[in-house]
């Protein structure tokens, strides 16, 4: 458990930027979409 907060706390972007922040927002929804369909492909 500590070892996925700490992968969750790496993943944080701390920026004010509002246009940064959502483009990072954006990329790591893309990559948990990926994960979830390569997932679901494999059963």
């Amino acid at each position: 458990m500590s070892d996925l907060v700490r992968v969750l706390r790496g993943l944080r972007r701390l920026t004010d930027d509002p246009r940064d922040a959502f483009a990072h927002r954006l990329r790591i929804g893309l990559a948990i979409a990926a994960l979830i369909l390569f997932l679901s492909l494999l059963r």
